[in-house]
């Protein structure tokens, strides 16, 4: 989608797949489906065919264009794990995210049972990366815990969750190799209520277990309205970045080329 975002936690947005389904509670009021559908049908627009789900290789090797480091958040309008998305094609995503080391990749996903499957197998080269963040979603504790569970069985630098929308009190988290949180209210039209407790529960068992916590924001229908301040501050925090230095351009772009002609099934077991 674009090499900015308005995203509080990351740089930059990359959409290799564009579209997904709904799973769980925390997808009823999807943002990235409202956006979507509004240019269904709107010739040529990259939304053209609204949020079906559907592969965009053209955008593959996108992050090896940028010269400067960016946190990228990967499918911002979709969910790389889905199970419409071929084994074979997340490898290829996951091929670019190790070529481009100078940037650090967050993953983020509500299929985490898919996940852990191909991590521990057809995955298994990304799984180390210390370039990427492998994330679950956490909006209930009937949904979200299980996922915590299979991200912590994930043998990965870095486990993040993102508790939102936060749909109730989630109660006690196991943080146990558990590297960053992110807590968040919904926004947009019908969004649901998050309390304050239930947000200050999560900070405090995060402090006590020495975890960074950031909080995204309050959300609601306005969200800019409500803003970001917990407890009269905004809370930041994040795990460190390994910074690497930028391969010049013939070096990226020839990178980029051996990819593109790279065979989807050596992507993949290789």
């Amino acid at each position: 989608m674009s090499i900015q975002s308005e995203i509080e936690w990351t740089d930059a947005t990359w959409n290799p797949v564009r579209g997904c389904t709904k799973i769980s509670p925390g997808c009823k009021h999807c943002y990235a489906e409202t956006f979507a559908e509004r240019f269904r049908g709107v010739p040529g627009h990259p939304y053209e065919r609204g949020f079906d789900l559907r592969l965009v290789p053209e955008k593959l090797n996108e992050p090896l264009m940028w010269s400067q480091p960016k946190m990228v958040f990967v499918n911002s309008m979709s969910d790389l794990f889905h199970d419409g998305i071929p084994t074979e094609y997340i490898a290829r995503v996951a091929r670019v995210m190790e070529a481009a080391s100078w940037h650090t990749f967050q993953v983020l996903t509500k299929r985490a049972e898919r996940l852990l499957r191909l991590l521990r197998c057809e995955l298994q080269f990304a799984a180390h990366l210390s370039n990427v963040w492998w994330g679950v979603s956490v909006e209930n504790r009937e949904h979200g815990l299980p996922r915590i569970e299979h991200l912590r069985r994930i043998p990965c630098a870095v486990r993040f969750l993102s508790v939102e929308p936060l749909l109730e009190d989630i109660g006690q988290i196991d943080l146990t190799n558990i590297d960053w949180v992110i807590v968040g209210g919904e926004s947009g039209p019908g969004a649901r209520k998050m309390e304050s407790k239930w947000v200050d529960s999560i900070r405090k068992q995060c402090n006590q277990a020495k975890v960074p916590f950031f909080f995204k924001q309050w959300g609601g229908v306005q969200k800019k309205r409500y803003g970001r301040l917990l407890n009269g501050r905004t809370h930041n925090s994040m795990p460190p970045r390994r910074r690497l230095p930028v391969p010049s351009k013939i070096v990226r772009m020839a990178e980029a080329e051996r990819l593109t002609f790279f065979p989807l099934s050596e992507l993949s077991s290789s």
